[in-house]
């Protein structure tokens, strides 16, 4: 099973300048037991790719927004992925089934992966979760546009920045993204050796 192309590793994350990064070809395993890849979705203009998880207690605060970008984003050719890259070793209540239990609960309207060799995590060297990037194709190719947090305050949907709708919509206009890159904050995700 490909989980990332290994073009990938050669890359570091860097917005100083815009970031090629090929043709992602990775396969993962969804809640529904499916196994997804970008290529699953042809016709998508880009993705809103989201490092979460199950226990942080950040992570948490995000279901219901995510929701509201995916019914967004989808429909304009936008989808939106989840992709949990914590270690199941050290953290127990990261295991797949749990994973189909909170995608169950949360009512999540997003295909939710479970990265089990960290692969897409070491790839796009996620920090924390959540943690977002918004890759876009531009002929042929997969540039990465922003990287960081969803928006600027986890406590209170209402009043804050939210840098995805805003790195999304300048894309769907054809517009530069304004601010490319913001800190992310959250659990942090420790990768194997």
């Amino acid at each position: 099973m490909k989980h990332f192309f290994s073009l990938f590793f050669l890359f570091p994350i860097c917005l100083s300048a815009q970031l090629h990064v090929g043709n992602p070809d990775f396969r993962l395993r969804n809640v529904d037991n499916q196994m997804i890849s970008l290529e699953s979705y042809p016709n998508a203009k880009g993705f809103i790719l989201v490092f979460t998880c199950n226990h942080c207690p950040f992570a948490k605060l995000y279901s219901k927004r995510l929701n509201a970008l995916s019914e967004k984003y989808e429909a304009l050719g936008v989808p939106l992925l989840a992709i949990n890259p914590m270690d199941t070793l050290v953290y127990e209540e990261e295991s797949f089934e749990l994973m189909q239990e909170k995608a169950k609960k949360d009512k999540f309207k997003f295909p939710y992966f479970q990265d089990d060799l960290q692969a897409a995590g070491k790839y796009f060297n996620a920090k924390n979760t959540p943690e977002a990037f918004v890759i876009w194709k531009e002929n042929g190719n997969w540039i990465l546009k922003y990287r960081g947090a969803i928006d600027d305050n986890s406590d209170n949907k209402e009043r804050n920045i939210t840098y995805i709708n805003e790195a999304v919509d300048a894309l769907l206009l054809n517009r530069q993204v304004v601010t490319p890159e913001t800190p992310s904050f959250g659990c942090k995700i420790y990768y194997r050796k």
